[in-house]
């Protein structure tokens, strides 16, 4: 009889974020509890971290402290990884405060350590005209006004790279503790050309309540828009319909907020916000949905901004995290934005695989995934677990998509799991069934009985996927994925970047990844095709 060529058989295959094959510690709930390596423990923290936020089992100043130390471990044992994991963090994970804070650190221990680039990590992280006034706040305040060299350089690298005339009107303002100003006085660009020299001069000038000149020797204007902003700022001030011209609002690079406040109620607030749209980002226009409607925006106009909601290549470029779309979703009033925002959202989802065979999907939605990770509070960890968990059900063959948790905490009910079966509409709407979901009663909260979640619902499953905080209670087993057998997949989807796992990973067929974009999906596809998964950058 043969031992080892079987139907089953699969290719060893191996995933990035790796752990001990036994537990040495517990899970914040009492489960076993599998530490990772440095890099898997970074790794899974950062795509996870919105710095500054408390979680449901860590503080803020905790998690922060454990993020600092990671980097610094990390950053000096393996200085080209950290590199290419930071850069992929800002402009691939499209985490801005993680990736600042991560390169400030990275850079501050390989200066201790005498180890260069430190300066090509700190430029590589800043990727918005704002974000070098935010990385000398966040220095200054952390280690005082005495900056490395490394620092000041890779700062100064950026500031060169961003700031333009755009970039002044839009960033550099008094609401700011480092203006565009503070930041050329502590690192000292080296300017290129003759423009830049004269934009460096006005933005001196300005922070310092000086005269300025934008023109050449020959009288020309080197600063086109900035005169225009002021031009328009001086007129609308007597004449406020000068802001109803979207030609002049865009050459004068006028933000929306500036606009507003300008016109006040001097303007019908329906045509100021038409003639802003043509020139509003992405960003922008996803933020201000409801305004659009209340100020009652005509229906041709908002068909343009239905069709650069729904574009893919617009989505792309915006850079926005699949939960932004849901968060629009639930704040704008009005179903004219439903169907291009589930068409972005689709867009955003791109990397979600087509799976086959049959998928067992478990959605943690117990008390600790009800903790908030958006700065307004409106989004939950569970919010990005169901959505995930979701739209992969939606991609599979076959799919049960469970939410889970525990009846450790209702004490009416008989110990054990708790779980709740959720019908997926084929062909339907995914922002819909996010809506059925949570107001149909699939966000259960209670403890996390993964253990028993996996053994009551696992009926050979080709694979189970469970998208979680990962801190387990205790059960009395080796892991929570004892009641699959070995040669089926486990894959767990980290939302919350704890240090201690619930289960190995790294090896055979138990998997984790993390975050909150797409990407960590693609692993799935190949590791199935009997292909080792890397590092998605």
């Amino acid at each position: 009889m043969a031992k080892f060529n079987k139907p089953a058989t699969r290719a060893a295959v191996h995933s990035p974020v790796r752990t001990e094959p036994v537990a040495s510690g517990a899970t914040f709930e009492g489960g076993p509890g599998f530490a990772r390596d440095a890099k898997s423990e970074l790794f899974l923290l950062a795509v996870a971290n919105m710095v500054g936020e408390q979680t449901f089992y860590e503080s803020a100043q905790g998690r922060d402290s454990r993020f600092r130390e990671l980097v610094h471990e990390v950053a000096v044992s393996d200085t080209d990884w950290t590199a290419r994991f930071l850069a992929w963090l800002r402009t691939g994970a499209h985490l801005r405060s993680a990736s600042l804070v991560g390169g400030l650190e990275a850079a501050r221990a390989l200066v201790a350590a005498e180890i260069p680039g430190g300066r090509q990590i700190v430029a590589s992280v800043l990727q918005r005209a704002d974000e070098p006034g935010e990385a000398l706040a966040y220095w200054t305040g952390m280690y005082g006004r005495k900056v490395p060299k490394a620092v000041k350089r890779g700062i100064a690298d950026a500031a060169l790279r961003l700031y333009n005339e755009r970039a002044v009107l839009k960033w550099d303002t008094a609401s700011k503790g480092f203006r565009f100003g503070d930041v050329l006085n502590l690192v000292h660009p080296e300017t290129r050309t003759e423009w830049q020299s004269q934009l460096f001069e006005f933005v001196l000038d300005r922070r310092y309540g000086r005269e300025s000149s934008s023109r050449d020797a020959a009288g020309r204007s080197l600063l086109p828009m900035i005169e225009a902003n002021a031009r328009l700022r001086a007129g609308a001030a007597e004449s406020p319909e000068l802001l109803l011209d979207a030609e002049v609002l865009k050459d004068a690079g006028f933000t929306w907020e500036d606009a507003l406040s300008l016109a006040g109620n001097r303007v019908e607030k329906a045509r100021l916000w038409e003639a802003l749209i043509p020139s509003m980002g992405y960003m922008a226009i996803l933020r201000n949905l409801r305004n659009f409607d209340e100020a009652g925006v005509s229906d041709p106009v908002a068909a343009t901004v239905a069709a650069k909601l729904a574009d893919a290549a617009e989505v792309a470029r915006s850079r926005q995290l699949p939960m932004r779309f849901l968060s629009a979703y639930r704040a704008a009033p009005s179903l004219r934005w439903s169907y291009p925002l589930e068409r972005a959202l689709d867009a955003s989802l791109g990397n979600v695989p087509e799976l086959s065979g049959r998928t067992l999907i478990l959605v943690d939605t117990s008390s600790s995934m009800n903790a908030g990770f958006s700065r307004d509070g409106t989004l939950k960890r569970w919010d990005a677990a169901a959505l995930f968990g979701l739209a992969l059900g939606r991609r599979c063959k076959e799919a049960d998509v469970v939410s889970f948790s525990s009846s450790q905490y209702y004490y009416s009910d008989p110990p054990g799991p708790k779980t709740k079966r959720f019908e997926l509409t084929r062909g339907g709407s995914l922002l819909a069934d996010l809506g059925e979901w949570k107001d149909g009663g699939w966000f259960l909260g209670g403890g996390t009985d993964t253990a028993g979640a996996v053994g009551k619902q696992y009926a050979g499953h080709d694979r189970v996927v469970i998208l979680t905080d990962e801190q387990a209670q205790h059960h009395g087993g080796p892991d929570v994925t004892a009641a699959v057998p070995n040669d089926r997949a486990v894959y767990t989807w980290n939302l919350a970047g704890y240090a201690k796992g619930h289960a190995p990973s790294g090896s055979g067929t138990r998997h984790t990844f993390g975050g909150l974009s797409d990407s960590a999906f693609a692993m799935i596809s190949l590791l199935e095709r009997g292909k080792d998964a890397d590092w998605p950058f």
